[in-house]
């Protein structure tokens, strides 16, 4: 037999084991200072426009600022990860992120915050394309969508913790100690993650069949899943690269634009309507907690009705209740309405971005389809915040539920009709 053949059947057909559990846990690790970001961000434009250190339209440029880095972040990794190996790009991103996100708390002015930003968000951008990916090629087939949504429920967790924090530290210490707590917490990570592993698919794409089998060996030392068809017999998931790059960009783009134009803009929204930042923070904490809720869904409905059943119905949910939102006036409907938007929101996040896109591309492309994707749903997110501002300033803020509302119907027709199911099958 094909000796790369032989080592991807042993792959798939392993069971968990300490190494995978290490890989996992670090992975998980850099996916909360992910998560924590991006409501951070979401915080911080909130006191600084409230607290006149930005206007709105300083704030937008904040957080697009973000956006285009995480733009060139997912590029960068994409290639380096496909040419250099998966390891290589893991390196040195959460150095870059927590080394600028420290200098972030010390910025003299909006603009300098503004340039900060971007660097730190090229080293998180990284950070996004690499975690999923890996979870992806290192995790058994059996348990290939649960480990990788799984990710997403820890990562998603971050999302009402960092707004309670934000909520206690930001009124008494001001902004600039977030940055401080978060920007340290990524470079300890960084240290600890200085051994990862190399992704052994990835070494098998690239002929190192010795270093390959040394990993594997850990990997299998749990013994193996019995399949009833044999691994070997199954039809790997075959799709052609334009076709995976067009599902998968639509896809990931319409969950990163609802979910960054809802949670970045959602304190803001409630200030708008006459709450104060701590109350705002508050209720955005509330609403947030849906978050890793519809991750444990996604992630425990993808393995056992299949990734497209998932998608589909959970972008059409997420179309209707941003309508419905749009209506409600009263604080308990806002939070009840809310709370069931985040957590369909997330349902797509640990769907999407954790398992189905990576399963989309074969291994010698996979960074590349994933980083591609990324970047072109960061692009979309950089312009999102000037509509939003332009909405909350010009004309109303219900303009950018309906945004939302016709993304969400586009993406669930494009999976629907051109998007294969992935469940349980080997990957190239």
């Amino acid at each position: 037999m094909d000796p790369a053949i032989e080592l991807k059947n042993r792959m798939n057909i392993s069971r968990a084991t300490p190494l995978f559990y290490k890989v996992f846990a670090m992975v998980a690790a850099g996916m909360i200072l992910d998560g924590a970001d991006v409501y951070l961000a979401s915080a911080v434009n909130s006191a600084i426009i409230a607290n006149h250190f930005a206007t709105i339209a300083q704030g937008s440029m904040f957080l697009s600022a973000g956006f285009l880095g995480l733009f060139f972040g997912s590029l960068w990794a994409g290639l380096i990860g496909d040419y250099f190996g998966r390891r290589q790009a893991y390196q040195i991103n959460l150095v870059l992120f927590g080394f600028f996100t420290v200098l972030g708390a010390f910025a003299p002015n909006v603009w300098a915050l503004i340039v900060l930003r971007f660097i730190a968000a090229i080293g998180l951008g990284a950070e996004i394309v690499t975690g999923f990916a890996l979870i992806n090629e290192f995790a058994p087939v059996a348990t290939r969508g649960r480990w990788s949504a799984s990710v997403s429920v820890i990562a998603n967790m971050a999302a009402p913790l960092t707004l309670v924090l934000a909520a206690v530290v930001i009124p008494r210490y001001s902004w600039r100690s977030t940055f401080i707590i978060i920007g340290i917490a990524a470079l300890i990570l960084w240290i600890i993650r200085h051994n990862f592993p190399e992704s052994p698919r990835w070494l098998i794409s690239k002929g190192r069949y010795q270093e390959a089998e040394a990993i594997i060996q850990k990997l299998e030392v749990n013994g193996h899943t019995q399949f009833k068809q044999p691994i070997s017999d199954q039809v790997p998931v075959r799709i052609s690269l334009g076709r995976g790059l067009i599902v998968a960009t639509v896809a990931i783009s319409a969950v990163n634009l609802v979910q960054y134009t809802f949670t970045s803009w959602m304190p803001t929204l409630l200030v708008k309507q006459g709450l104060n930042v701590v109350h705002s923070l508050g209720f955005s904490a509330v609403m947030m907690a849906g978050a890793p809720l519809g991750a444990l869904i996604g992630a425990i409905l993808v393995d056992r009705i299949g990734r497209k059943t998932v998608i589909v119905p959970a972008f059409i949910i997420t179309a209707i209740l941003g309508l419905i939102y749009a209506q409600q006036r009263q604080i308990a409907w806002v939070l009840i309405v809310g709370f069931c938007l985040v957590t369909t929101i997330y349902i797509l996040m640990a769907s999407i971005v954790s398992v189905y896109m990576s399963e989309l591309f074969p291994t010698y492309f996979r960074f590349r389809g994933a980083g591609y994707a990324n970047a072109v749903a960061k692009i979309l997110t950089v312009l999102t915040p000037y509509l939003v501002a332009w909405a909350l300033t010009r004309v109303n803020a219900n303009l950018i539920f309906y945004f939302m509302a016709t993304v969400a119907i586009i993406a669930a027709l494009v999976v629907a009709v051109m998007g294969p199911e992935t469940k349980q099958r080997t990957i190239n």
